[in-house]
């Protein structure tokens, strides 16, 4: 029964109104912004290493480290298996779609993220509930909004990131998920209590060696079948469009697949991003805004490209068909999972497939845990204005040590619909939020795009620019 109630509060949270939504906000922020993804690309490297971190802030790029250590994690690897296995190749095309899309939204909800920051407990706090309140001067929605993401990244979220390096592992080398979740659970205690400093130390030390590990064994695999290549764009195309025979009668799952687990990967739009951006000490917000855009091209078309890639290319996997059986089973046996991506590289590594892609996985989803706790302890900080109760701290500590453990023990399927009524709860309430508020993030765009072309080093003043309550900024 309980499994059943959340599978019907997932396909209420998920219904096609926020498929739309997602794609629509998208589409309407890269309109707005004259595709600033592709103009600014330059500017988003460049940025990327500039700056350096305060007492109250952190560097550029361990605010990018850390947003992409919750973007980059078990939807990087079992994800987009989940989307090829319930959507076809052509899932991938449309996850491709929501990066694109999405990194215009990831821009705003950053810059905004930015633009309304404060300062609590000495350092940088900020997010969707922040500006909010002081933006669109809604104190309940950003309250209800502080509310879910402490449910969703505390207790919802983590579970499916222990669940699947659990898995992996026990694929790999036959340990007992509960040996595992133990571990990863101890591991993240002694690290969440060093606080937010630790946590963007210790991403700006994993997250570029476990990437760089990761997608140059794609490179490898993905050289090794170069003649390949443009045959395994075809598939993905025609799958997306209907036009594949094999994969006929699936469009509606390639493109609401794609785009959830897209979402799930590279949380544009999701609310997420925005607290690891509001943490970085920079001169203006549109900075931050620009390299976090940025951090969605890396999850999604560089990390899952390498994953469905090498899925694709070995031909280890299975897609479902709707009405019972499959559509392709070239794996008997072997449910969704990360397993496809351990067989894949298996092919060509056999010694060291399964453990590489487990290893890569506990990484991927061990650092997005991290990010879960910054997240949820950023809105616990805003909840608590007067930040008397640290006992609150200390309980949310405690429960997500709990959920890393609990998801590591229980099914995946259970995991997932959990995750994913977290990610829709969250989007829905963001999207809307960065609708309604687009014209600070847009006016201080245009401020940046000015003192560019007077070839300034952009300083961010929000009162010239008519942008109110943006306190941390009128200070400097």
């Amino acid at each position: 029964m309980l499994e059943e109630f959340i599978n019907n509060v997932n396909s209420i949270v998920w219904s096609d109104a926020l498929i739309i939504l997602c794609l629509g906000a998208g589409v309407y922020f890269s309109i707005i912004t004259r595709f600033l993804q592709v103009r600014y690309l330059r500017d988003m490297v460049s940025l990327l290493f500039s700056g350096q971190s305060s007492e109250k802030g952190v560097s550029s790029f361990q605010a990018f480290s850390m947003a992409i250590a919750g973007r980059v994690g078990t939807g990087n690897i079992t994800g987009v298996a989940t989307a090829i296995a319930m959507g076809g190749p052509g899932a991938i095309f449309w996850m491709w779609t929501i990066a694109f899309l999405g990194s215009a939204s990831a821009f705003i909800e950053a810059t905004l993220g930015q633009i309304y920051k404060q300062v609590k407990d000495g350092q940088y706090r900020g997010g969707p509930a922040f500006y909010i309140e002081k933006g669109l001067g809604i104190k309940w929605y950003a309250v209800v909004f502080a509310l879910a993401t402490v449910l969703s990244t505390a207790l919802l979220l983590p579970g499916v990131q222990s669940n699947s390096i659990a898995t992996s592992i026990h694929n790999a080398f036959h340990i007992s998920p509960a040996i595992t979740g133990a571990g990863v659970a101890g591991l993240l205690a002694l690290i969440i209590c060093g606080g937010v400093k630790r946590i963007g130390k210790v991403a700006e030390i994993v997250v570029p060696f476990m990437a760089v590990a990761y997608i140059l064994m794609a490179v490898i695999i993905i050289c090794m079948n170069i003649t390949a290549v443009p045959a395994m764009f075809g598939l993905i195309f025609r799958s997306a469009f209907d036009l594949e025979p094999a994969f006929g009668g699936i469009f509606g799952m390639a493109v609401s697949w794609g785009v959830k687990r897209g979402i799930y990967s590279n949380e544009a739009g999701q609310g997420t991003a925005p607290h690891a951006a509001a943490a970085a000490e920079i001169s203006h917000p549109v900075k931050q805004g620009l390299v976090q855009a940025f951090s969605v091209y890396i999850d999604t078309l560089f990390v899952c490209t390498a994953t469905a890639f090498m899925i694709l290319f070995t031909g280890q996997y299975n897609v479902l068909n709707p009405d019972g059986g499959f559509l392709v089973e070239n794996m008997p046996g072997v449910a969704v999972g990360p397993e496809f991506t351990q067989r894949a590289v298996d092919t060509y590594f056999p010694p060291i497939g399964g453990g590489f892609v487990a290893i890569s996985l506990f990484f991927f989803a061990f650092t997005t845990i991290m990010a879960y706790y910054y997240i949820a302890e950023t809105n616990l900080s805003y909840l608590d204005k007067h930040e008397k109760n640290k006992w609150m701290v200390w309980a949310l500590r405690l429960i997500i040590v709990l959920a890393v453990f609990y998801g590591s023990v229980k099914t995946a399927e259970a995991a997932w619909a959990v995750g994913d009524i977290g990610v829709g709860i969250m989007a829905w309430l963001n999207i809307v939020a960065i609708f309604l508020l687009r014209k600070p993030a847009m006016l201080a765009l245009k401020d940046y795009a000015s003192q560019k072309k007077q070839g300034l080093d952009p300083v961010f003043q929000p009162g010239k620019l008519g942008i109110k309550n943006a306190d941390e900024w009128e200070k400097n």
